[in-house]
């Protein structure tokens, strides 16, 4: 067992990267080309300014993104090596999420065609 050595579960240890709110829409977001702080609050009006600006800190001090400043208010964020690493991750959740709505609760058969598709030629 991994506590019997005294070492963490290497799942602990990748969900505390990604486990705060809003860090894998985040991610999600990136890989699907927002790159823009305005552009991360688009469709999310749960998603206060002060939260964001922390998540993306958080983000760049874990090595997920990269911030590059173009002018005092002109700055980008996107994945790093590291970040983009998590594209299956992603891509898994998006597919757990469409192969388990059996009674399509939540999308269309069509719409989980075309949902697999988009996931799956950005992701994979």
């Amino acid at each position: 067992m991994v506590e019997e050595n005294n070492e963490e579960c290497p799942v602990e240890l990748a969900m505390q990267l990604i486990n705060r709110k809003w860090i894998i829409q985040l991610i999600r977001d990136m890989f699907f080309g927002k790159t823009r702080f305005n552009e991360f609050k688009e469709g999310k009006p749960n998603l206060s300014n002060k939260v964001l600006s922390n998540c993306l800190k958080e983000m760049e001090e874990n090595g997920l993104i990269k911030r590059n400043v173009i002018s005092e208010n002109n700055i980008e964020y996107k994945l790093s090596q590291k970040g983009q690493s998590l594209n299956r991750i992603v891509y898994e959740l998006a597919m757990f999420t469409l192969n388990n709505d059996l009674d399509n609760k939540y999308y269309s058969d069509e719409r989980k065609e075309e949902l697999r598709s988009i996931f799956k030629d950005t992701l994979l």
